[in-house]
């Protein structure tokens, strides 16, 4: 059985003139935080250290995400695109990506953020609130009252969602299945989990 040829020599070098353009993801909420060019140096760098690092073109050398900062960008996976011409690198970061100290380079209105996004963001508010003031807001004190309230209350939940879809009430399904996600969302964040978990296991019963 042949071997795969390394990433950094299937990229097409001569095609890109030396830089392969570099499209950084967020690797849980699939949200595009940037994007940069890499020399072969960059790449093999990259996949030495786990750190993204990329080519400046303005500085004329090797520029590691962060490095300055603190704002690393954690590499999980890449892959070349069908041209052999374009890199999607898939990062766990750390802190903003953007010099402007946004998430990413194309902040905007939150309304035209995807759904993924927009729930991996909710994620890390609820993650934030676990050690709030429980007189802070409603998820602090869900915290506050313990796994044993917050467990009745994705069981209350998930009855509620089951009578109003046997009702045919779809405006009353909807919104108690907010609720439901929601409660089930502080449960894994009361439990030391996330989301990703439980998409994890989906993935593998589908294989």
């Amino acid at each position: 059985m042949s071997t795969a040829l390394p990433i950094a020599e299937r990229v097409d070098w001569e095609k890109v003139d030396g830089l392969v353009p570099a499209i950084v993801q967020d690797f849980e909420s699939s949200q595009v935080l940037m994007m940069g060019y890499m020399n072969p140096e960059a790449l093999d760098k990259t996949s030495e250290t786990g750190q993204v690092t990329f080519f400046s073109r303005t500085k004329q050398r090797l520029w590691t995400k962060g490095e300055t900062s603190g704002n690393v960008l954690k590499l999980v996976n890449m892959s070349l695109d069908c041209d052999n011409d374009t890199l999607l690198v898939k990062v766990n970061p750390i802190g903003p990506t953007c010099h402007t100290g946004t998430t990413t380079c194309w902040d905007g209105d939150p309304q035209t953020e995807s759904q993924m996004v927009w729930l991996h963001q909710l994620e890390q508010l609820l993650a934030e609130r676990k050690h709030a003031d429980p007189e802070s807001s409603y998820t602090a004190s869900l915290y506050g009252r313990g796994t044993k309230r917050i467990s009745q209350k994705v069981g209350e939940e998930g009855v509620e969602v089951a009578l109003a879809a046997t009702s045919g009430d779809k405006a009353e399904l909807v919104c108690e299945s907010a609720d439901l996600i929601y409660h089930l969302l502080v449960l894994l964040q009361d439990q030391e989990m996330s989301l990703s978990t439980v998409i994890d296991k989906l993935k593998e019963r589908h294989q």
